[in-house]
């Protein structure tokens, strides 16, 4: 049954390739349709794959290769939230290592475009602590490109550590 609510997601030409990707990264994805296009478009020809159907850790997507008319940008991104350090490190380097770009705060980028956002809970458990743990905590985190939970934990409980 077709979910009512499916992600959209904007390619140049290779939305398969990157449903396989996230497929093979995630567990609870895989591509579960690849359509062609009925007739020509402005993006492509009759016969080129048009649409994908995926799911990334179950969220239903689509992906749409609609032509180089529009770019991914950070004002949308997956949120994945990791247990511990070595499923952090597991995707953050697959997604930087294959092709994709660091950025701060536990943000990268695909080499689709596509903004991830690799966030330990206990990045997470700290914020919600509030007050200046969540401070220390936001403070840590500022300074970091990939999240080191160790570091994040420290500062939680360590009050002599300066925030601003």
């Amino acid at each position: 049954m077709k979910p009512k609510n499916t992600i959209c997601l904007w390619f140049d030409k290779d939305a398969h390739e990157a449903a396989q990707f996230y497929a093979a990264t995630f567990p609870d994805s895989k591509v579960t349709g690849v359509h062609k296009a009925p007739a020509d478009f402005p993006g492509g020809k009759k016969g080129d794959e048009l649409t994908v159907e995926f799911t990334v850790l179950g969220i239903p997507c689509l992906g749409l290769n609609g032509g180089p008319a529009f770019k991914q940008s950070e004002a949308f991104s997956f949120q994945i939230a990791t247990d511990d350090q070595e499923e952090t490190d597991r995707y953050w380097n697959a997604i930087v290592g294959n092709g994709g770009q660091e950025s701060q705060c536990g943000w990268c980028k695909d080499r689709w475009g596509l903004s991830w956002q690799i966030t330990p809970r206990a990045l997470a458990e700290a914020m919600a602590a509030g007050g200046d743990q969540a401070k220390r905590a936001f403070a840590a985190m500022m300074t970091m490109r990939k999240i080191d939970i160790a570091a994040i934990e420290k500062a939680r409980r360590d009050d002599a550590i300066p925030y601003t």
